[in-house]
Order: C-alpha cells, then structure tokens, then sequence
C-alpha cells in the first residue's frame, strides 16, 4: 500500500484541539453574553426548577 494510501484511510474518529475547544467556549459565552443583553435570562429559582423537573 502506497503512503498517500495509507494516510487517506487512517481514522474517522474526530479530534480536537485546544483552539478547537477554546472556539466552542467563547462561541457560548458570546451567546451568553447576548442572552444577557436581549433580557432572555432565568432567575436561580427558575433554573434550580428546571433542574428538579429532569
């Protein structure tokens, strides 16, 4: 099997950096911060409700 063969058929499997991590962290404190911004919060008692009902 050639090398090019080879290196095309390694793995499927996904891998992750940590540029790749830090991406998908700040990707959700921006929508965070945007949920803030537009009112669309829950209050302690609305989330530890939402907690208990799982």
């Amino acid at each position: 099997m050639n090398m090019a063969l080879a290196e095309a058929v390694k793995t499927v499997e996904p891998t992750y950096t940590i540029d790749d991590s830090m991406n998908v962290l700040l990707g959700k404190l921006d929508e965070a911060i945007d949920d803030m911004e537009n009112g669309r919060v829950q209050t302690i008692d609305e989330a530890w409700d939402e907690i208990d009902r799982v």
